[in-house]
């Protein structure tokens, strides 16, 4: 019996220096929303026992739009800061159901950059995606296609640490059941051995870190006579984050085909 699901489909995109600019901008801007709400919260939870709900919060982003230092938050899509201030209910809301910690604040450094587009704040036609505040479509890789027929109705865009740009597409999706077998295989995972199958099949640990072992190092070890805060200490930065996600992709492709 087939089903319906929501999937996410995943893909690089190039952005021009215009979009690039847009989307940090929008980077920052729901970073700051988000900190700023989970602030106001804070304070109503531990000084008053009070909770804020999502409305509430979306009232207070419509004042913070109007005063002189916030009003920059008008320069980009309105829909990324409401959504992270939708993000953050969730949050308290696993809280309050105890079954996360509480929230905690976004670091430029540390919190991954992102910003999420729900259908009113992009346009799809023809197979590109063009995002509101854009003049143009993002030039996306499409290394595989959407379903047939399939619209997207989120689109999640994001920066890592390597400075890569990707886009995740939010689509309906139509997953057939495979077929029941009763055949089974038991599973050893080891050091020398990546996996070891009860058939006595062993699969070899193919070590992606070897390649890059020496390359690695030598960027660590520029990194680290860097000046901290300075331009060439975040370049250096970049280039050994570059290395870990090489090795990672490789890594994550092996794992993904051995499964």
């Amino acid at each position: 019996m087939t089903q319906q699901v929501k999937r996410a489909f995943k893909y690089r995109f190039y952005p021009t220096d215009e979009q690039a600019a847009e989307l940090s901008r929008t980077f920052g801007c729901v970073r700051l929303v988000y900190n700023k709400a989970l602030e106001e919260r804070t304070r109503a939870w531990y000084g008053e026992q009070r909770r804020v709900s999502y409305v509430q919060s979306s009232a207070a982003l419509t004042e913070w739009k109007k005063t002189e230092d916030l009003a920059f938050l008008t320069e980009v899509s309105s829909v990324p800061l409401q959504q992270a201030l939708r993000h953050l209910q969730t949050a308290f809301g696993n809280f309050f159901a105890k079954r996360a910690k509480y929230p905690r604040y976004k670091s430029r450094k540390k919190s991954r950059a992102s910003a999420e587009y729900t259908r009113s704040a992009f346009t799809w036609r023809d197979g590109q995606l063009t995002l509101a505040k854009m003049a143009g479509p993002l030039d996306i890789r499409w290394s595989r296609p959407l379903p047939e027929g399939a619209e997207p109705t989120t689109a999640t865009v994001s920066r890592d640490s390597a400075g890569r740009w990707f886009v995740s597409l939010l689509c309906e999706d139509t997953i057939t059941p495979a077929l029941a077998t009763t055949a089974a295989v038991g599973l050893d995972a080891g050091i020398t051995s990546l996996v070891t199958l009860s058939t006595g099949e062993k699969i070899t640990n193919p070590r992606h870190e070897r390649r890059d072992r020496a390359r690695l190092a030598r960027a660590q070890r520029e990194l680290s006579r860097k000046s901290k805060g300075s331009a060439n200490r975040e370049k250096a930065r970049r280039r050994v984050a570059k290395i870990h996600a090489r090795i990672a992709d490789r890594r994550r492709d092996f794992l993904h085909k051995l499964s």
